[in-house]
């Protein structure tokens, strides 16, 4: 037999669960607990008492039966006779502990006593008896009466596997324990409780500003109307101004104390994880559904059990008429049986049965809530009014469904747990943690100089932008990178030397204060993005900018987004740099036409198509236009005539016939047609009088035209890595050369004329197949740089140590040949620059 504790472990479930466990659930819980109970207890006394008593009805006896009274069977109508007579309780009764003696002698004594005995004889014996119980045990009484405690026990059973079945299947199980797990941790974080903490002291002073507000107009009715103008002006954002944030950054109140960082990971951790277990559960309702299931079952069973054992309960009696086929063996045909657990069963019974009615009651109740509103839909209303999260989102299916039954337990657990659903709770987190770990002093060991010989901090994958950062008052370049919550509060004022920064994939949000300081001293500005829409707003307004670099997607299809029409503000930008994927030019940065001298578009290999919008930038000076696919030079270029510098590096110009246009753009110095594919240089060039630098190395150049070296003011060229197998006498003709690089060619021979060019002070001859450097390189006196690696030289001019400014910094050479110099010579190379700088002078 099972025990009480063993089977009362179908009911039992986790501790931890109990939070998921509404009241008509626990109330059903303990209901079936007292009806297996009451099962057991029925067994109990039927297995032990449970038993009929029956008696023969008499009747003229058959002879057809062939059974007639004898001395046997008279003898034992005596004794049953006897048997049924009143015994006189003056004498003692015989038991079977009782002595044979003493037995014996009260039997005499009984015998001369008794009286002569009443009632109905019968003829049958003891052993006669007990058959005939046991066969009108199995034929008079109803089979309900026999197998009640049994049907009780197993309907029990059924119903408490039924109540808690949706914590057993696997597959509600595990996200159950997941999500108990989870809620128990975020009741628990000190994360919420300083965070509802920190909405109490943010309720409590909004009270008190309130009601010193209130105070303070009854004192000053006065100045009321003066203060409010002045309120007013100073609260209300700028016109055009689209901020992120809708009002000001808070700063952390004073009642919220910093979180210890162990406390810290594990708030950052549960916010992961809540995240992931949203998007697990909210995506299936099959807990809401077994949730019904197991409700629905419950329910018809009740309706099952009620309406088969209310028919029963009027068949238990005490009194039976048994007629079971017996007659050849005792002489009978009807006997009269009494159920001595008739009485027992019946009460049994009742109680059974209002057990099943209240648990029913329960759970059509149950049904009721279940199926009385939306369970599927969940909403954080009542937390985002009494709290300062008011982006805490409403969640859906099973996720749902779930916090509506933690809601019937305690709605607590559901107000702490949507504290970690919340971003601006997040983020709240992320900046505490983030200013208790980034200090000042931690922060300026990471400040550098740059190049340009700045104070320059570079903060890479951070949660937030420190408070810190804005106490470092000397700092001039601020570079952000993947920060996805950077916010500048009113303090970015006290950065006060900052002038350049960089956004890059930081979506930046900033105070009204705040943006007005970066409006009026911000000069550069570099910003990152995936996506166009990516780019802050504020970004166009920033009227002091001189330089915008925007890194990012801005194809066609997104073109009429770069303007934003508020481009025209930016009165004072001088440089504007797009590195993308255009097809065309953005028509917008017309707008820019009577202030922008530099544009740079960087296009990473797609096809720039349309280039009309450039003829109205008739201001710009310098124009890159890099990876653009271009096959010729475009004429819209030909319009600007205030250009000095032209780069179209890495294009797939084959031809530049169209050069000779150059010759109207009287102030371009600067023609840049590098990493090309240009195969002959024509002629024209020599038209364009104005050039100063021509770089065209990294193309496919054979030979160079004369009317090259008839450029007079032709400083620096720049002709390497090419296949060009003969440098041209004509070379010399350039006296005002100073730069040559020719390096990566296929020169066997230098011509003497270009030793002529006297004012060169960077020869770039490497990687040739150069045989001999002639000895008038001596007449280069202003040489500092100077490139021979990659040839086949033997040795080096001793006339070497005639160039008086080449240094063994600028001079690139195989080590063997420079230790072959005189020894005169290689002092004299290797001399510091401020003693050659005397000695010069």
């Amino acid at each position: 037999m099972f025990t009480l504790t063993e089977v009362a472990s179908l009911n039992d479930i986790q501790p931890t669960y109990r939070i998921l466990k509404p009241w008509w659930d626990v109330f059903m819980d303990y209901l079936g607990l007292v009806m297996l109970m009451l099962a057991i207890f029925a067994m109990t006394m039927q297995i032990t008492k449970d038993q009929v008593a029956c008696l023969p009805c008499l009747e003229e006896p058959d002879e057809a039966s062939g059974v007639k009274p004898n001395s046997f069977t008279q003898q034992s109508a005596q004794n049953a006779a006897s048997a049924a007579a009143p015994v006189s309780t003056s004498l003692p009764l015989v038991t079977k502990d009782m002595p044979d003696e003493m037995a014996h002698e009260i039997h005499v004594t009984h015998q001369y006593n008794q009286p002569e005995p009443t009632g109905v004889r019968t003829n049958l014996d003891y052993q006669q008896y007990i058959f005939i119980n046991q066969i009108c045990y199995h034929v008079a009484l109803p089979w309900y009466s026999k197998y009640f405690p049994y049907l009780t026990l197993i309907h029990t059973i059924v119903l408490m596997v039924s109540s808690n079945f949706w914590f057993k299947y696997p597959k509600t199980s595990s996200k159950i324990e997941h999500f108990v797990s989870i809620l128990g941790r975020c009741f628990e974080s000190p994360w919420t409780t300083k965070a509802l903490s920190e909405t109490a002291c943010e309720d409590s002073e909004e009270n008190k500003q309130r009601l010193t507000g209130t105070s303070m107009a009854q004192k000053h009715v006065s100045l009321e109307g003066k203060d409010e103008s002045t309120n007013v002006n100073s609260s209300t954002p700028m016109i055009g101004v689209k901020f992120s944030a809708d009002k000001p950054i808070a700063e952390v109140p004073s009642c919220m104390t910093i979180l210890d960082k162990k406390d810290g990971e594990q708030a950052k951790a549960l916010f992961e994880k809540v995240r992931k277990f949203r998007a697990h559960v909210e995506d299936s309702d099959f807990i809401y559904k077994l949730y019904v299931a197991q409700t629905i079952v419950k329910t018809v069973k009740f309706i099952l059990i009620l309406s088969y054992t209310s028919t029963f309960l009027a068949k238990i009696h005490f009194k039976h008429d048994c007629e079971p086929d017996i007659k050849q063996l005792t002489g009978y045909r009807k006997f009269f049986c009494t159920h001595n657990m008739a009485f027992m069963l019946n009460k049994l019974l009742i109680s059974y049965m209002a057990l099943i009615l209240i648990y029913g009651m329960a759970c059509l109740y149950s049904l009721f809530w279940v199926f009385r509103r939306p369970l599927k839909e969940y909403s954080f209303e009542k937390v985002r009014e009494e709290s300062s999260f008011s982006d805490i989102p409403d969640v859906k299916n099973d996720f749902a469904f779930l916090l509506h039954m933690v809601d019937q337990y305690d709605q607590l657990y559901s107000k702490r747990f949507g504290v970690f659903l919340s971003e601006v709770s997040e983020n709240k987190l992320r900046e505490i943690s983030l200013n208790h770990e980034w200090t000042v002093e931690k922060l300026r060991q990471l400040v550098i100089r740059n190049a340009m010989d700045q104070q320059e901090l570079h903060l890479f994958m951070l949660s937030g932008l420190p408070n810190a950062v804005f106490d470092l008052t000397d700092l001039e370049v601020l570079k952000l990178e993947l920060i996805p919550d950077v916010r500048f509060s009113a303090k970015v004022s006290q950065m006060s030397s900052l002038l350049e920064l960089h956004l890059l994939h930081c979506p930046a949000k900033v105070e009204q204060n705040g943006f007005a300081f970066l409006r009026d001293h911000l000069r550069c500005l570099h910003v990152k993005f995936t996506d166009v829409a990516e780019i802050p707003g504020w970004v166009y307004l920033l009227r002091s900018l001189r330089e915008l670099n925007l890194i990012g997607n801005l194809s066609s299809e997104n073109n009429k987004m770069i303007g934003l029409e508020s481009m025209r503000d930016l009165k004072h930008l001088k440089t504007l740099c797009l590195k993308s994927n255009l097809t065309k030019m953005p028509t917008n940065i017309t707008e820019l036409s009577p202030h922008l001298i530099k544009l740079v578009v960087h296009n990473d290999g797609t096809k720039l198509v349309v280039l009309n919008s450039l003829k109205k930038m008739t201001n710009l000076i310098e124009l890159e236009l890099h990876t653009c696919e271009l096959e010729r030079i475009p004429h819209a270029i030909f319009s600007l005539t205030n250009l000095q510098e032209l780069d179209l590096k890495s294009n797939n110009i084959r031809t530049i016939e169209e050069i000779i246009s150059f010759q109207h753009l009287k102030r371009l110095t600067c023609l840049k047609l590098w990493h090309n594919k240009i195969i002959t240089i024509p002629s024209s060039i020599a038209q364009v009088k104005s050039l100063e630098s021509l770089y065209l190395s990294h193309n496919k150049l054979e030979t160079l035209p004369p009317a090259l070296f008839t450029l007079p003011k032709l400083r620096h060229l720049d002709v390497g890595h090419n296949s060009i197998t003969v440098l041209p006498p004509d070379v010399g003709l350039l006296h005002n050369l100073q730069h040559l690089a020719i390096n990566s060619n296929k020169l066997e021979v230098l011509p003497k004329p270009l030793f002529r060019c006297t004012k060169l002070k960077a020869l770039c001859l490497g990687n040739n197949a150069l045989t001999v450097l002639p000895e008038t390189v001596g007449q280069l006196v202003q040489l500092n740089q100077l490139e021979l690696r990659g040839n086949c030289l033997d040795r080096l001019p001793v006339q070497l140590g005639n160039c008086r400014l080449l240094r063994k910094s600028g001079l690139v050479v195989e080590d063997h040949l420079f230790e072959a110099l005189p020894v005169e010579v290689k002092e004299n190379i290797s001399r510091e620059n401020n003693v050659s700088f005397t000695s010069g002078l």
